[in-house]
């Protein structure tokens, strides 16, 4: 955890991990996504991290921001389930 982009993309992955704790709990009728639905987010974590610690900062903030659009638009996480 020595640069921004490990920060970034750990804070990020957390958010992910815990929205799918989250919705995990909710009954199965109630939850309208698929595990699958994770997997890009996490990526682009995985990715960005790995671009801004080899020197291409423009295209892991690139990246960091496509996931981070890309869990609110498509996760929902403000979404509730009571």
């Amino acid at each position: 955890m020595k640069t921004i982009f490990d920060w970034l993309a750990v804070l990020l992955f957390c958010a992910i991990a815990l929205t799918y704790l989250h919705r995990s709990l909710a009954p199965r009728s109630l939850r309208s996504d698929h595990m699958l639905a994770y997997l890009p987010p996490v990526l682009g974590c995985v990715a960005a991290n790995w671009l801004g610690n080899d020197g291409a900062a423009i295209a892991a903030y690139a990246l960091l921001f496509a996931s981070a659009a890309y869990y609110v638009m498509v996760l929902k996480p403000q979404q509730d389930f009571t």
